[in-house]
């Protein structure tokens, strides 16, 4: 059984950090290349949301499957796989997944140009998201 208050506590992040991302899209890339404190205040909002949605899935992924995801990219394959997303929200996840490596480790020079495209059309990739796994909790509470 899926242990609810953990994903609604991961749900919770993800939501304050939308909320935040949401706010932040008026930031343009101008802005971002020149202006240190909204930089780095948009590159945590992305971290959370990316990292809260990994959190989600691996909760999901524990309760639902056999399997366990060697990365974070591979846990969205899995979701997919068991039929609990669908492939194409999986792929954009893997790929949002893959840019938290990024900025986590910093190992490379930030490409502000990427992260300017990710605040302005990812949103609703993990808003997508975020109403499955809703509607999942809701679905599984109402059985």
């Amino acid at each position: 059984m899926v242990r609810d208050e953990g994903i609604l506590a991961h749900l919770r992040e993800l939501d304050a950090a939308v909320s935040d991302w949401e706010r932040y899209q008026s930031i343009t890339l101008d802005v971002l290349r020149t202006d240190r404190d909204k930089q780095n205040m948009v590159l945590y909002a992305l971290l959370v949301s990316i990292q809260a949605s990994i959190d989600i899935a691996n909760h999901l992924i524990a309760t639902s499957s056999s399997r366990r995801p060697e990365t974070y990219r591979e846990s969205f394959a899995i979701l997919s796989d068991e039929g609990l997303i669908p492939e194409d929200l999986a792929i954009q996840l893997s790929d949002l997944a893959g840019f938290r490596n990024v900025l986590v480790h910093l190992y490379c020079r930030m490409d502000l140009d990427e992260v300017s495209m990710i605040l302005q059309d990812d949103l609703p990739v993990v808003n997508r998201y975020r109403d499955l796994v809703r509607e999942m909790l809701r679905n599984r509470i109402l059985e």
